[in-house]
């Protein structure tokens, strides 16, 4: 693998994050002190404890993970569609680069900025309510693979996708409602039998449910489903960014 080119797209991605740094960075923790001074004031003067965790702690995980999903996918499918959009793409195909260094380029920016992000907004968080992390290397190793896995997925919307529109449709639409109903703020164990049950279905109850039990040992669904989840779903992402690659899916005219 030549890692000059991944080093050159990496650091071009680095450098955009960098000069829109008040959208990137400043405006989601703005967004998430807002959550805590809603959702912490109003729900937890009525809710004051899930699972032995007060209600402010306990949705902690849940605001990072919804954080780190949304910006993963908006890193890295504007990332890789900016230059489908301005045409500089067929030069980049057509340049000695293998299409494995261009996703590790692309990927590597967009999931290092969401970490960052997730561990600026973590230290925020602990502005407002004290934190515990009783599995910091599970903290850690969730917030890697969801990270990676939702910016391949970016990835994938910003072939997929031939307008601008296009690249908040998926966030918007379908990554922001599925984290709210997958536990991010409340135990699934508040819901009736058949929201339960129901709730199963959804992939990203996995995720929040294995980052809170990194923080606090509790969890919905056991530690071997949210791991098998999110290694499923990142397969499943590398699968599809290879047949986009092979094929030349939205890629060459």
């Amino acid at each position: 693998m030549n890692l000059y080119p991944v080093r050159a797209i990496y650091a071009a991605e680095m450098a955009r994050t960098r000069r829109t740094l008040l959208q990137s960075i400043v405006s989601p923790v703005i967004s998430t002190s807002l959550y805590f001074v809603v959702f912490g004031a109003a729900i937890g003067s009525r809710i004051s404890e899930i699972d032995g965790v007060s209600y402010g702690a306990f949705i902690v995980p849940g605001l990072i993970m919804l954080m780190l999903l949304t910006q993963s996918v908006s890193n890295a499918s504007f990332g890789i569609f900016f230059p489908k959009f301005s045409g500089s793409i067929y030069e980049l195909l057509s340049a000695p680069i293998s299409h494995v260094e261009i996703v590790i380029g692309y990927v590597g920016a967009a999931a290092t900025k969401s970490i960052v992000l997730g561990l600026i907004i973590l230290a925020t968080a602990g502005l407002f309510v004290p934190l515990e992390i009783a599995h910091p290397l599970w903290m850690l190793t969730f917030l890697l693979l969801t990270a990676v896995t939702f910016s391949l997925l970016g990835f994938i919307i910003g072939i997929w996708a031939d307008g601008f529109d296009k690249l908040q449709l998926v966030p918007l639409l379908v990554i922001t409602p599925l984290t709210f109903l997958g536990g991010s703020f409340y135990s699934i164990d508040m819901l009736p039998p058949v929201w339960q049950t129901l709730t199963l279905f959804n992939p990203v109850l996995y995720l929040v449910s294995g980052f809170r039990w990194s923080f606090y040992g509790i969890s919905d669904v056991s530690l071997l489903a949210s791991v098998t989840m999110i290694l499923v779903f990142l397969a499943l992402c590398l699968a599809v960014i290879a047949w986009m690659f092979r094929t030349g899916y939205r890629l060459k005219p």
